[in-house]
């Protein structure tokens, strides 16, 4: 998970230097591929934490019994 996590990243960043390449004043769909980038990466991080949570909690909760 964390590949993809990084992945993702890698992406995202792609991405903004991309459309920095093309425009470097304000337009709403640079704005828009941006955030939903990031929001990419934002998701993968979640999916990561719980994929995390699910593997390693009930190994915690198990130890602390």
């Amino acid at each position: 998970m964390l590949a993809l996590v990084l992945t993702m990243e890698m992406i995202n960043t792609a991405l903004e230097h991309a459309v920095d390449l093309v425009t470097r004043e304000y337009h709403p769909l640079a704005k828009a591929a941006k955030d939903v980038a990031a929001a990419a990466v934002m998701l993968a991080v979640v999916l990561a934490l719980a994929v995390g949570a699910l593997i390693f909690v009930p190994h915690i909760l198990e130890m602390s019994r």
